[in-house]
């Protein structure tokens, strides 16, 4: 088969996964991160690669975000928000972490495919994407992608519907976001 056709699949793949997005639940995300004094993101794996890519934009935005775990993270306190991705949602670091953010008086949102799992039973907000996790390669949640890139891939998509969301509210445009864009590089 031919890489375009491929592609092809994995987008349209993809365009299921983002119909099937609950709209109520990812806006109250949203709105827990306006009202949020800090927001702190994690994922473990390719997960945490797209939380990365999700903080870098809430502090493109003005937000004060960070991503948990790294060298120049603040404390979490409360009414913090605590976003955290995980398609099984049974990481065990990711669980300590939320664990830990409840016990501080942190709010806890998970991005999930499985929303019975031990973090969607501990979180306030649940986004549930319907994308197979690695564990499950059959059924309704097929993909012929491998592991948990459905997951992954829709990870980021929705964090980036999330932050157009946030910019929507916060009346910004790509263009005013540049001045909190680093400038080192």
């Amino acid at each position: 088969m031919r890489i375009s056709q491929l592609a092809g699949e994995i987008v349209q793949e993809l365009e299921r996964l983002t119909q099937l997005i609950p709209d109520e639940a990812a806006g109250e995300l949203a709105d827990a991160i306006m009202r949020a004094p800090r927001v702190f993101v994690s994922g473990a794996g390719r997960s945490g690669l797209m939380g990365k890519a999700f903080a870098m934009r809430l502090v493109h935005m003005g937000f004060d975000a960070y991503v948990a775990g790294e060298t120049v993270t603040r404390a979490l306190g409360k009414d913090d928000v605590l976003v955290l991705g995980s398609g099984s949602g049974g990481t065990s670091s990711l669980i300590a972490m939320a664990q830990k953010a409840a016990a501080l008086g942190g709010k806890l949102a998970v991005i999930t495919t499985n929303p019975e799992s031990a973090l969607g039973r501990v979180a306030h907000i649940v986004v549930p994407l319907q994308a197979a996790a690695k564990e499950e390669q059959d059924g309704a949640k097929q993909t012929v992608q491998p592991m948990a890139s459905l997951f992954e891939q829709g990870l980021l998509i929705f964090y980036d519907a999330v932050i157009l969301s946030l910019m929507e509210k916060k009346g910004l445009s790509g263009n005013t976001m540049y001045s909190n864009h680093a400038n080192l590089e």
